[in-house]
């Protein structure tokens, strides 16, 4: 009885810890296991430096043939929503650091990784496959017929919960989710840069077409979606 005890106590205080860092208890979508996919760790240090990426950074609409590796979404995902600090910080600044970003992938042609829906968590820095199937095209469809994203063989989906930062600052939240989406997005063209890859940022879509293809749940919205590939 005392270990169960212990073990409730402890599972309770990771989520008031998670509560205390402005961060939402880790929870993957209903039917979803939790961190199914794990990712390979990021890298730290690079090649590239920031005043470079900076320099080279540009909006690319076309895109080989060529897979993306899991190292290099891996690290994509990081640098827009990743862990950087002990206490929960991450790559990208949040007002608050209540964090109300969630970050999603449309996978079309990724080494090891089935075509589908996947979630990503910050917290344990692996995927949820939400959905299998090729939805590559319905996405490009949703965007009011951007045809050319249907090469890109992944998309990183920028969504959030404005409701966890209206909350503590009311209106003015909402304006703070927006920066925070336009933080993540320049972290994914510098990094994206740095790895001779290419990005734009799309922000021309149906944003209830993309909900439910994503099949988001109900208090998150759909607010960037950034494909990504080799450049053509």
């Amino acid at each position: 009885m005392r270990r169960r005890a212990s073990i409730a106590c402890a599972s309770l205080a990771t989520i008031l810890c998670a509560a205390a860092a402005g961060e939402a208890p880790d929870n993957p979508p209903p039917g979803v296991a939790r961190g199914a996919i794990k990712l390979p760790q990021p890298a730290l240090t690079g090649t590239t430096s920031v005043e470079e990426a900076l320099n080279r950074r540009r909006s690319v609409r076309e895109y080989s043939h060529e897979p993306l590796t899991p190292k290099e979404l891996s690290q994509l995902l990081w640098a827009a929503q990743g862990i950087s600090s002990p206490d929960g910080k991450r790559t990208a600044p949040s007002a608050g650091a209540i964090y109300p970003l969630r970050l999603y992938v449309v996978v079309a042609d990724v080494m090891s990784l089935s075509p589908g829906i996947y979630a990503y968590r910050p917290q344990t820095h692996a995927l949820d496959n939400v959905a299998g199937g090729h939805v590559m095209s319905d996405v490009a469809a949703a965007a009011f017929g951007q045809t050319w994203m249907r090469t890109a063989p992944a998309v990183i989906v920028i969504a959030a919960d404005d409701d966890m930062t209206t909350r503590k600052y009311g209106s003015r939240g909402k304006r703070f989710v927006h920066i925070e989406v336009g933080h993540a997005a320049q972290n994914v063209y510098l990094q994206a840069t740095a790895f001779n890859l290419a990005t734009v940022m799309v922000g021309a879509f149906d944003e209830a077409q993309v909900a439910s293809i994503l099949r988001l749940p109900q208090a998150e919205q759909p607010l960037a979606l950034l494909p990504v590939g080799r450049p053509k």
